[in-house]
């Protein structure tokens, strides 16, 4: 472990009465138990961590406020989800939204994608709604191979056109 050096005696007790300064005492220290419990938390947190891909969502979002993109009716539609959790979806301008539940959500995302391949989805969150929720839906869409969608905040007059829901 660690050693320290005494040194040897010159043999001359006693003759010289000078005060001789005091010789310095040599420690020696023993890196290896240090190396070893190096070694052994290296290894330790490279066993233990988790290496896995990172759950991201890459956004684009538009240069400026002011960009307009028109979409044709026919290729349109809006996904609501109001302060309660419960989804509608109204197609182009209808004239009122239909209710949906979340497990007939991604089989009917992928039904829509098929039947029109230029679909634009706009989907319209309750600010009042779980987070979990725009989530989930978004997932959904990511399963039925829809990624072009948009989102906005659902607004008052989107609530009068809610309360018209079949």
């Amino acid at each position: 472990m660690a050693g320290v050096d005494l040194g040897g005696d010159s043999g001359g007790r006693g003759r010289h009465k000078k005060k001789h300064a005091k010789r310095r005492m040599g420690v020696r220290l023993d890196m290896t138990p240090m190396v070893d419990v190096a070694f052994l938390l290296l290894t330790f947190f490279m066993l233990t961590t988790v290496m896995r891909k990172q759950q991201t969502m890459e956004i684009n979002l538009p240069p400026n406020n002011e960009t307009k993109v028109d979409i044709a009716e026919s290729n349109l539609m809006t996904v609501y989800v109001d302060e309660n959790d419960k989804i509608y979806y109204a197609e182009g301008t209808e004239k009122a939204p239909h209710s949906i539940d979340m497990t007939g959500l991604e089989s009917f995302f992928k039904q829509k994608g098929t039947q029109n391949s230029k679909l634009v989805i706009l989907l319209k969150f309750d600010r009042k709604a779980k987070y979990h929720m725009m989530v989930d839906v978004i997932d959904k869409l990511n399963l039925a191979d829809l990624n072009r969608f948009s989102i906005a905040p659902l607004t008052d007059t989107d609530k009068k056109f809610l309360s018209k829901a079949s």
